[in-house]
């Protein structure tokens, strides 16, 4: 049992959290040894990464604001239209930076998001379900903020009902630990939903993050394959938080996007009003609610 709990925990970690947990100097246990424990390949730890370059971080913001406006574009398209703007680029360097963007386009594809494979794959518990109350499903999802030397991880929880965002984080890697914090604040500070929903990322499907949600008795809910809108409230979200806030500046610290997003937030919560909502903030649409009987 043991055992088995140290496997799940080593699956949340990405392979280069697995690496700063490698020690060099360790006259009793080999670098061969420790990467077997750790489930991480020789190859993988003396592989030495490139630095990306001012053209990388200006390739990725330029593939962020077109995504964000297209969000259906595949790697296939995406290399096609940033050749089309005199950018020399392949399909597969664009294939890697959706990967480090944490990028899925919403169309019909056989994988619909890149997962492990050990774990297990929940259904999707959404279709034909009618949302009428808050705190009937939380939604979660990752999104990239650029900075201008660099880019930070953003993760957010939203209430479908009222879109009330619920709460947030930014990091630097996309390690479960932010997501995983985020989950317990929301939970803590708002109470638990019937459904949590998300796609089927490394992040959501950890034995940390699935733990508190079975711990809660939450409902298990993830995107499925072929399925174009299943998180289509949150990624309305990106859109709207980019478009208005992040593109109009160039942030250049962590704590300068941190200042942005909580001042978007704030303004998205409780000031902007949603036509969706009747022209009505969803902070006024989730207290307006908070004490309905969610089970009558």
């Amino acid at each position: 049992m043991r055992e088995t709990g140290l496997k799940k925990n080593l699956a949340c970690l990405s392979y280069k959290e697995k690496k700063q947990m490698i020690d060099d100097n360790n006259s009793k246990i080999s670098i061969s040894r420790q990467c077997e424990l750790l489930d991480l390949s020789r190859s993988s730890y003396y592989f030495k990464e490139k630095d990306l370059t001012q053209e990388d971080y200006q390739l990725m913001n330029k593939i962020d604001e077109i995504f964000t406006s297209h969000p259906y574009y595949g790697t296939r398209r995406m290399s096609a239209v940033l050749r089309s703007k005199e950018h020399k680029i392949g399909r597969k360097k664009v294939r890697k930076y959706y990967q480090m963007l944490a990028l899925e386009p919403i169309y019909p594809k056989m994988n619909l998001s890149k997962r492990n494979q050990a774990h297990k794959v929940y259904p999707y518990l959404l279709r034909d379900v009618k949302i009428s109350y808050i705190n009937q499903v939380f939604s979660s999802d990752i999104t990239y903020i650029r900075l201008k030397q660099g880019f930070v991880y953003l993760v957010a929880i939203i209430d479908w009902y009222s879109r009330y965002v619920l709460s947030w984080s930014l990091s630097i890697t996309l390690a479960s630990d932010f997501c995983v914090e985020v989950l317990e604040e929301a939970i803590q500070r708002y109470g638990k939903p019937d459904i949590f929903n998300t796609d089927q990322g490394v992040q959501y499907t950890c034995g940390a993050f699935i733990a508190i949600l079975q711990k809660n008795e939450i409902a298990i809910s993830m995107d499925g394959k072929g399925r174009a809108l299943d998180n289509v409230f949150i990624e309305r979200f990106w859109r709207s938080l980019k478009q208005e806030k992040i593109y109009l500046f160039d942030l250049e610290t962590v704590s300068q996007a941190k200042a942005a997003i909580s001042e978007y937030i704030d303004f998205y919560n409780n000031v902007r009003l949603h036509q969706s909502l009747s022209y009505k903030t969803p902070k006024e649409v989730y207290f307006a609610n908070i004490n309905i009987n969610n089970k009558e």
